[in-house]
């Protein structure tokens, strides 16, 4: 049945460039994402593309290990901008953005608050395992040119960024969170900013996949999912 595969896959080739010439794309998409691009970026937009494209099907797995799209069968990956290879084409899905430093005022009232990235080194931080990779992501700053690594210590290593923001929300430690997450909470008072020249921002998620033809589907999938700026 093997030898079947390429006429059928071929078949399979014609019929979405058949649709897509009538201008109703169909087939399968399948999609490798961070969890934080599943949360954010797909969460907002993928329903509205199931909406209007009822013949399209998507399969989304969020894993934030790297991930080698090609020998793993997916159409396409989504992960910040810095962790792509130059050879795959990249399709911005988001502006540059930044990971912050919080806790709550109740954690600050007992632990103080660090005056530098060294600092961290006494405090409790929440880490996170890369998996994959094996160690635990270092806490990286940069300011004026001058970048320092921190290899901070705490009571929780996890590898879900959700909940790493729900320790740091009830006071168990200080966590990196992406800014735009959390700006209602500090405007509010419930989280405070540290370090915050340290910070940098960096490139948002981006969609990415072989250089070479796509489908119809994902041609489609990646003009609903597209940054347009304002």
């Amino acid at each position: 049945m093997r030898s079947l595969d390429p006429a059928l896959a071929e078949v399979a080739s014609g019929l979405a460039a058949l649709a897509d010439w009538r201008g109703t794309p169909s087939g399968a998409v399948r999609l490798t994402t961070l969890h934080y691009g599943a949360r954010t970026v797909l969460a907002s937009r993928l329903p509205a593309f199931l909406l209007k494209h009822p013949d399209v099907s998507v399969e989304v797995i969020a894993d934030d290990r790297p991930v080698d799209i090609v020998a793993e069968g997916f159409d396409a990956g989504i992960r910040l901008g810095e962790a792509i290879d130059s050879d795959m084409v990249a399709v911005r899905l988001e502006p540059d953005v930044r990971a912050v430093i919080v806790g709550t005022p109740d954690y600050f009232d007992r632990h103080g608050k660090p005056g530098t990235p060294r600092d961290l080194e006494a405090h409790l931080c929440i880490n996170y395992r890369l998996v994959g990779g094996g160690g635990l992501r270092p806490w990286t700053f940069l300011r004026n040119g001058r970048e320092i690594t921190v290899r901070a210590k705490g009571q929780l290593i996890v590898n879900d960024g959700l909940l790493a923001a729900a320790a740091v929300r009830a006071g168990a430690g200080l966590g990196g969170l992406m800014e735009h997450e959390v700006a209602e909470e500090v405007a509010q008072g419930r989280l405070v900013k540290v370090l915050d020249d340290w910070c940098p921002s960096f490139p948002g998620c981006h969609l990415y996949y072989p250089n070479r033809q796509i489908t119809p589907a994902l041609k489609a999938l990646i003009e609903t999912l597209r940054w347009k700026p304002e």
